[in-house]
């Protein structure tokens, strides 16, 4: 009988060439030993870890590597070259990474300084994408642009540059791409939508950069469209960006104050003080402008009004587009009538989201799942205007094709409505993002069955929501509700809270925001109850903890999680939880005790992976792990790989020994402004390097 070793090796290589998933290709590898050496010919992307100054570690068995990230060394962090800990010569190491990796024409590394970048490109001087890390600050002493002026000289092939999550100085680019003509005009890929920006690119700067890469396709940019402010980006800059790269496919435009992942004010009905200065016939030059666009993002932060004629003009214009974001767009959909409008037009949206926009209602909602029937993915943000009931008609009309929905800051929309809403596709959605605002849902146990009590109540007869669509649209509604209500009871679960429950059978992946003094323990009683194939939950705490008193309980509730039996990665982000680090005034809480509160209970969840991001103290910028936290964390047994998002004492470190098959584990400062006192026992080179060398000697039984 033929195997698959019979295969041809041919045949077996372009098989393994064809696997991009890196967790699949290290599970073929284990197979045999030719998998083995395959998997070694034909791999093309790689991560290093473990420690920059082990010369011996460096791998040479991977020789058709092309894509390469030394981002994520260790101790991570610290200049790359100029290990504290070694006398080794930087150049010896970026020729040993040479030797090793002599096909790499995609490079990431974290460059602390200017140095890191020139020793690298000198080795690699055909590479063509590049992707620059730090979250350091930039040192005032050095010259304008001298982190880019190597790179652009050395690198004649470049063509794909990202600089998201690089701190430099927004007067450091414009000059160097102006000096490097023949490069900038190769660029096809530009990101400069940099989190850590205060104020972004000025309008001037946009102009400069647009004019000097006139053949872009991605262009991601953080800049500012507050008019109060020098260089803001108004109707000028967009009519410069459409006429100087009319080549994109890709647009991002973001305002700074859209970056931070910061929940908004729940009481704002959607509009700021003050209106950008964009118009609606700017608008539609902009969008004839850029005809081949396929995804646009318009994350402004400020009113930009009227504008349902301007976006009609993009299922005209852009007919390639198929992802959509709008923040602080207004009258996208206006749904006066049965006719369709607006961004209900944009039949070939496949994703959309819609931020801030004060004035969309449920029936703009039940227009977009008329119009836009080919949406997998919907978000909606900041929307204080619709109901549970208009996105459940939404929901029920893209029931074929949604999958990724996100609901968040909307005040008629708590955590009950928001899993109520999205009924229609509990069977076929992957992914979720909810907000844990439990208001009333201590009464969903004492209430009728939700979902029969939805249909039966808002659906089996034609409201005037449905009838102002017109005839056509209610005799479509009436099939669609004789559908659903004909099976609604068919497979729920009457459970001791008398909620009536169904698998959610394809959900993977949860998102939580949860402010700081809420339980996460009403999550099943509020709907979620059961999600077998659940695999990833990210949990967002926000709040300030300052001048809030003891909680009641001694437990956030991570507990409560333990329901969902393939739940194995987890990322708990803690970094908007503001409170005191140090000592806290008389009847307080420090942050140690904020974090015990936090993690208590999740050693009973059985987590392979775990992404932690600490509470912070800004007055001192300080996010650290503590001594409770460090205890709680350790108990967590199955753990294989965890990843602190800030710092930690060693001593406190060492907890982590006691988790028996842990084997990846490193802190990332990767927050702006990353902490430059190296002296500290939380960031010292050799406490991380102490704390490795403990971990890899460690014997893992599998």
């Amino acid at each position: 009988m033929a195997t698959i070793n019979d295969i041809p090796d041919v045949i077996l290589s372009n098989i393994f060439a064809s696997i991009s998933d890196t967790r699949t290709r290290n599970s073929l590898s284990l197979v045999s030993r030719k998998f083995m050496l395959l998997d070694r010919a034909t791999r093309v992307s790689l991560t290093l870890r473990g420690s920059a100054r082990d010369l011996f570690m460096i791998p040479t068995c991977f020789r058709s590597v092309t894509d390469l990230d030394l981002s994520f060394l260790s101790p991570w962090g610290h200049p790359l070259l100029s290990s504290p800990l070694s006398d080794t010569d930087p150049q010896l190491l970026a020729h040993r990474l040479r030797v090793a990796f002599p096909a790499v024409t995609s490079l990431t590394v974290y460059a602390r300084s200017p140095l890191t970048i020139k020793i690298l490109v000198q080795q690699w001087p055909g590479l063509k994408r590049v992707k620059l890390v730090r979250w350091h600050q930039r040192l005032a002493s050095w010259p304008i642009g001298e982190d880019f002026v190597c790179l652009l000289e050395q690198c004649e092939n470049l063509n794909w540059l990202d600089l998201s999550t690089f701190y430099y100085w927004t007067e450091d680019l414009p000059p160097v791409l102006q000096a490097c003509p023949k490069v900038s005009a190769s660029l096809v890929h530009l990101n400069l939508l940099t989190t850590s920006f205060a104020e972004g690119f000025k309008s001037q700067e946009i102009k400069e950069i647009t004019t000097a890469c006139p053949n872009l396709k991605n262009f991601l940019v953080a800049c500012n469209f507050d008019p109060r402010y020098i260089g803001f980006v108004g109707d000028e800059t967009l009519l410069a960006v459409a006429n100087n790269c009319p080549k994109l496919t890709l647009l991002h435009l973001a305002d700074t104050s859209s970056l931070t992942d910061v929940r908004g004010d729940p009481d704002n009905e959607g509009f700021t003080s003050e209106d950008a200065m964009v118009t609606k016939g700017t608008l539609v030059e902009f969008f004839s402008g850029l005809p081949l666009l396929q995804e646009l993002v318009l994350d402004v932060g400020r009113n930009v009004r009227d504008t349902s004629m301007a976006l009609e003009m993009l299922n005209s214009k852009c007919k390639d587009l198929r992802v959509l974001k709008l923040g602080q767009f207004h009258g996208i959909c206006l749904a006066n009538e049965s006719q369709l409008d607006g961004i209900a037009l944009c039949s070939g949206l496949e994703e959309l989201s819609i931020k801030n926009c004060g004035d969309l209602t449920d029936m703009g909602l039940i227009a977009i799942g008329r119009g836009c029937s080919k949406l997998s993915r919907f978000e909606v943000q900041g929307c204080k205007r619709i109901t549970e009931k208009g996105l459940r008609t939404m929901a029920c009309l893209l029931r074929n094709t949604l999958v990724k929905v996100k609901i968040s800051c909307c005040k008629n929309l708590d955590a009950a409505a928001s899993l109520r809403s999205v009924e229609p596709i509990r069977d076929r959605i992957q992914w979720l993002h909810i907000d844990c605002v439990w208001n009333g849902w201590e009464e969903i146990g004492n209430s009728e069955p939700v979902g029969l009590s939805f249909w039966h109540n808002q659906v089996e007869e034609p409201s005037s929501l449905f009838s102002l669509m017109g005839s056509e649209y209610d005799h479509e509604m009436r099939r669609k509700k004789c559908k659903y209500s004909s099976d609604v009871s068919d497979g729920y679960i009457l459970e001791n809270n008398g909620f009536w429950c169904k698998k959610w059978d394809r959900l993977q992946y949860l998102s939580l925001w949860i402010g700081v003094s809420e339980l996460l323990t009403p999550l099943a009683a509020a709907g979620l109850l059961n999600c077998p194939n659940l695999e990833e939950i990210r949990i967002k705490v926000e709040g300030d903890c300052r001048g809030r008193s003891k909680p009641s309980e001694r437990a956030f509730g991570l507990s409560s999680l333990a329901l969902y039996p393939r739940l194995s990665k987890m990322q708990l982000d803690c970094s908007e939880t503001i409170g005191y680090a140090l000592t806290a005034p008389s009847g307080q809480m420090d942050l140690s005790l904020w974090e015990r509160f936090f993690l208590n209970g999740i050693g009973e969840l059985r987590l392979s992976e775990l992404d932690y991001w600490p509470p912070q103290d800004r007055d001192v910028n300080h996010r650290s792990l503590s001594l409770p936290a460090a205890g709680l964390l350790a108990e967590c047994l199955e753990l294989r790989k965890l990843f602190i998002h800030g710092t930690a004492h060693e001593h406190f470190m060492m907890f982590l020994l006691k988790i028996p098959n842990l084997r990846d584990v490193q802190l990332r400062e990767d927050y702006y402004p990353a902490p430059e006192n190296d002296m500290s026992t939380e960031m010292r080179a050799g406490s991380c390097s102490r704390f490795e060398a403990a971990l890899n000697r460690r014997h893992i039984l599998d």
